[in-house]
């Protein structure tokens, strides 16, 4: 069951942040490991209401992600809160810092939560919305002799572990008749990975978009199957418990996830204006950024049971792989607190 209310489970996840310690001090960023939300205390009032006016939110962020669409969608500097976003290569390495109470909140793909929950750090999942899964691909270089999952087999494949295109390389290589172990899998963050596939030095790449497209477009790429139909395309917006725990920065994170759900929508009819900016934060072309676009369609949905349970199906598969140590429930991980109060598609 999707758990409804957070101070009910005080004590667990006073738990589970005594298990993450040693990762928390670890944190890749280097970040101070304390709760950003202890600075908002001061912001509610005596008679239990907030201002948010004298909260800031510590959004944790990457290329082309939240801030740059918020900006696209022209609601940047528009929030009665003051927003610090840091920017992260990939989700993996954000939800470390969420773990460490370096952000409160950030936005992620539909794996990094998993491994994040599998080594019991601190995160609740918030949000979440669909986007399709035609930018999660597997490229190979436009004259590989590989021309189907199967001859895979025994190649090296670049990858982020943890990542969303962790989970689509492993369910293409179960719907091949393929285990993890057949491929030389080589951990490698996007950037590495470009160049690794751009010199020649792997066979493919699994990767997501807007990286897909610029596999495709600058890398001489093709692709050779992608995740529609395969994995759940799903985004989601993770925050830390302390921030939860706090009124005020609960109140700025309700308000921060109805933003983000609007711009979604906003982005499905306003593409031209999306790619441009997604091109000026990141650095990418604008064709890049546009056929990433064209891709996707995002939907905002609630965290109900087939949500939480299309993630189960991905631990489990993990689990069975030994990407993870062990299976565990991921609704423990996942809230369904703002379900009313953040727009659905």
């Amino acid at each position: 069951m999707i758990r409804r209310t957070l101070t009910q489970n005080l004590t667990r996840h006073l738990t589970r942040r005594a298990a993450a310690g040693l990762l928390a001090l670890t944190a890749a960023t280097g970040l101070a490991a304390c709760s950003s939300a202890s600075g908002n205390d001061q912001a509610v009032r005596d008679d239990g209401s907030v201002d948010l006016s004298k909260v800031t939110l510590t959004v944790g962020d990457q290329k082309g992600g939240s801030q740059a669409l918020l900006r696209a969608a022209g609601d940047i500097g528009r929030t009665p809160y003051k927003v610090e976003f840091k920017t992260f290569t990939s989700g993996p390495p954000l939800l470390e810092a969420l773990n460490a109470g370096a952000i409160d909140i950030g936005g992620v793909g539909n794996t990094p939560p998993l491994f994040a929950a599998a080594a019991k750090s601190n995160l609740e999942v918030v949000s979440g919305a669909q986007m399709g899964a035609k930018g999660d691909a597997i490229v190979v270089p436009k004259d590989s002799p590989i021309e189907s999952v199967a001859d895979l087999k025994g190649k090296k494949v670049a990858v982020a572990e943890g990542s969303s295109a962790n989970y689509n390389l492993l369910a293409q290589l179960d719907k091949a008749g393929l285990t993890y172990q057949d491929v030389k899998a080589q951990n490698l963050q996007p950037a590495d990975a470009l160049a690794a596939f751009s010199s020649g030095h792997v066979d493919a790449w699994a990767v997501w978009d807007p990286y897909t497209s610029q596999a495709e477009l600058e890398a001489g790429g093709r692709i050779l199957v992608d995740g529609a139909g395969t994995v759940n395309g799903m985004t989601f917006q993770a925050a830390n418990p302390d921030a939860l725990d706090d009124k005020a920065t609960a109140a700025a994170i309700e308000d921060y996830l109805k933003r983000i759900a609007r711009a979604q929508k906003w982005s499905n009819t306003h593409r031209e204006r999306w790619a441009q900016v997604w091109a000026e934060d990141s650095g990418l072309s604008p064709e890049v950024t546009r056929r990433a676009v064209d891709r996707r369609v995002a939907r905002p949905v609630p965290l109900d049971a087939k949500v939480v349970g299309s993630e189960q199906e991905m631990a489990d598969t993990f689990a069975a792989n030994d990407l993870v140590p062990s299976k565990f429930d991921v609704s423990d991980y996942f809230s369904d607190r703002f379900n009313q109060s953040v727009p659905n598609a």
